[in-house]
């Protein structure tokens, strides 16, 4: 099983403005339906830039407060349904954004992702994200059984112990554990069987994700 999907998170139904969404509706907007930012969208639904209670703010300081099409950040960074959700936070986290509109092909909206809704998936249990690394990790890719492996998981961080058969199944596992949602991150205690192998991060916390990405 792979990582969830924006599609799977986000919120279907979006709170939106139009671009001539005048400065008080966008104020009531956002205070009615709590939340700090709202897309634009043109008259074919389409994605055109996103106002947020900052630009609203910002927008008192002039002489004219504006509409939504005068006064949104453009263009508008979101992304597609069947985007993963790490690739996802990771873009959340390069533009210093909270919300990402979710588009279709043609760039209209079709839901909206905010980081709480990306961070949700990090509250996984510790027995369903062992539970996981067993099944799709240990017998699934390497083809053991069940116990053949020893996985921990405490506060989403996995410790993988024992001993597979090739070295190359090492950096196989632990970027497949990597891949289950909820976790943060993966301590590699596993050796070759014929003890030839060096023991790969022995004890070390990985602080890196896969490709060398948080």
């Amino acid at each position: 099983m792979g990582p969830r999907t924006i599609g799977e998170v986000m919120t279907s139904e979006v709170v939106h403005a139009r671009r001539a969404t005048p400065f008080k509706e966008l104020i009531r907007l956002l205070d009615r339906h709590r939340i700090s930012g709202l897309p634009v969208v043109d008259h074919d639904d389409k994605v055109v830039g996103v106002v947020s209670g900052t630009d609203l703010v910002r927008a008192r300081t002039t002489v004219r407060a504006g509409t939504a099409g005068e006064l949104m950040s453009s263009p508008a960074i979101t992304a597609h349904p069947e985007q993963p959700v790490p690739d996802a936070a990771r873009v959340m986290e390069r533009h210093g954004v909270d919300r990402l509109p979710v588009v279709d092909e043609e760039d209209r909206l079709i839901g909206i992702a905010t980081r709480r809704d990306l961070l949700r998936i990090f509250l996984r249990p510790d027995d369903t994200i062992r539970r996981e690394v067993i099944e799709e990790v240990v017998v699934g890719m390497l083809g053991l059984p069940p116990g053949a492996v020893g996985v921990l998981v405490r506060d989403g961080m996995v410790t993988l112990a024992g001993r597979v058969a090739d070295g190359a199944d090492i950096g196989s596992a632990v970027w497949a554990t990597w891949q289950v949602d909820g976790v943060v991150g993966v301590v590699n205690a596993l050796r070759v069987d014929d003890g030839i192998g060096a023991v790969t991060g022995l004890g070390a916390i990985a602080a890196k994700g896969p490709a060398g990405t948080v």
